[in-house]
């Protein structure tokens, strides 16, 4: 069973009272993909009930920030952030959302200036709980129990127009045993595939270029016989995405199917992020993992097979209960020999109401944070070679708005994070460019390919010819057109 985000918002009926006086609000999401599709659903909500949403650098009557579990200092954060929004209005009603206010409500409540803190289901109906937002000496919980979280709320992001965080499912049925994500999201349970397919044909009518799906545990999703296969299938023919990309999936999960899928797919890219946890199989059965390293390699492997350009990022958990240095070699020299891309690597830190915190062999944590470091260098190198391997190749970039010290930069299909000089023009613009070098902050500068003197392309429905590469005629203003410069951080491209 699920509710769409339009059927939450019905039953969200703001106060006219309240909504006659209280107008602004704010909003800072920590966390993964999953918490900023929800927080734009949110916002979604408030301005269709009246309200403005401003930047939480500006005050605003109502402070909003969603919270992560996983990371190691959740009760800092959300103190630091608090703080943060009381500092631009000491006035502001701070409410506490997601996946810590779940796991530790009263932890929360305790946190100076916290006037609401509302749980796993409640954050979705947070309007109908604001009729007085007057600062409060103690801060109001509202949170069910978790085994009532089981409906399912669809989601997306709205906040960036060229790529979309779409959520397609939310809870996990497993049972790792370092993980609070089934205490704090509940039991597995996902959007149908027919309104997965509707929000899609939604999204690309705003003019967004990329989807993003998005879960706790995406290769879980199922619902009426459909799965994840079948809802890759169908998504590959929705018309005006011109990208689908997979954000994260259990290896277990990840078939050859759904991989050979990708590999000739009209709409999704070469790109998988996959976690591993370990590359010891004694560690990966005391997290209580469903696979082991060998499959892990052979998913890897199946995937190069078919796309070598193929982008893989990998998350590694180190220091764990019973990690020896032996088993965290292993763990090193596994990675080092797979062809992946990028490592995304955490240091274990103990959790309440886990099955690890009964296990022998505490880590210590200088040790936690050395073998941390050795990970994160050998990432640094598995990217560079990546990246190395990409240079002198063609590929579409898909550019953001962000920028900054004069610098915008996009995405390839492959994932790799390229930049060239800001302009508004390009924004939410694919690109074909050609990698040429890697700078020091790990960006890819590109140029264009070389285009025949004289050919004549079309041009949003403009027949142009290019008499050579500086000069082009048949532009309506020189901006469309770009001068090649020796500046290699310039990007001069085939329109």
């Amino acid at each position: 069973m699920y509710f769409t985000s339009s059927i939450a918002k019905t039953i969200n009926l703001i106060s006219p009272i309240f909504a006659a006086s209280m107008r602004t609000v704010s909003f800072h999401t920590l966390g993964c993909k999953l918490n900023f599709s929800e927080t734009s659903t949110i916002a979604r909500s408030f301005r269709d009930a009246g309200w403005q949403s401003v930047g939480f650098h500006e005050p605003a009557n109502v402070a909003v920030i969603n919270t992560c579990s996983v990371t190691e200092n959740a009760d800092r954060e959300c103190k630091t952030i608090v703080n943060r929004a009381l500092a631009v209005n000491p006035e502001a009603f701070v409410v506490i959302v997601g996946c810590y206010a779940q796991l530790k409500p009263e932890t929360i409540a305790n946190i100076p200036g916290v006037d609401l803190v509302l749980g796993a289901t409640e954050k979705f109906n947070i309007i109908s709980y604001l009729e007085n937002v007057e600062k409060r000496n103690k801060a109001n919980v509202m949170a069910c129990e978790i085994a009532d979280a089981n409906v399912f709320i669809s989601s997306h992001s709205s906040d960036d127009r060229t790529r979309v965080f779409l959520k397609v499912q939310d809870g996990c049925d497993y049972s790792c045993s370092f993980c609070t994500i089934p205490l704090a999201r509940g039991n597995s349970r996902s959007d149908t595939l027919q309104h997965v397919v509707e929000q899609a044909n939604l999204i690309a009518e705003t003019g967004a270029k990329e989807i993003v799906l998005t879960g706790v545990n995406l290769g879980d999703f199922k619902n009426n016989g459909s799965d994840f296969y079948d809802l890759v299938q169908a998504l590959d023919n929705v018309d005006g995405i011109e990208r689908i990309r997979i954000s994260s999936i259990e290896p277990n999960l990840l078939s050859t199917d759904i991989i050979s899928f990708v590999a000739q797919s009209k709409k999704f890219v070469p790109h998988f992020h996959i976690p591993l946890q370990s590359g010891s199989d004694k560690i990966l059965k005391l997290m209580r993992r469903r696979y082991l390293r060998q499959l892990y390699a052979d998913r890897v492997a199946a995937i190069k097979s078919l796309m070598p350009h193929c982008c893989i990022g990998v998350d590694v958990i180190v220091g764990f209960p019973g990690e020896t240095e032996e088993d965290f070699l292993e763990t090193y020299n596994f990675i080092n020999t797979l062809d992946v891309s990028y490592l995304h690597v955490f240091t274990y830190s103990e959790r309440d109401h886990t099955h690890a915190l009964t296990l022998a062999g505490v880590v210590p944590i200088p040790e936690r944070k050395k073998r941390n470091k050795m990970l994160r260098i050998l990432s640094e190198k598995k990217l560079r070679s990546f990246y190395q391997q990409q240079l002198g190749k063609s590929f579409n970039v898909l550019f953001e708005a962000d920028h900054k010290e004069g610098m915008m930069h996009g995405y390839t299909e492959n994932y790799v994070k390229v930049k060239t000089t800001y302009d508004p023009s390009l924004i939410n613009e694919i690109i074909e460019a050609e990698l040429i070098n890697i700078d020091d902050d790990m960006s890819v500068t590109v140029i264009a390919i070389p285009i025949n003197s004289g050919e004549a392309i079309s041009y949003y429905g403009t027949d142009v010819s290019f008499d050579s590469r500086i000069n082009c005629t048949g532009m309506e203003k020189q901006t469309d057109c770009f001068v090649p410069r020796n500046d290699v951080a310039t990007l001069n491209f085939k329109l």
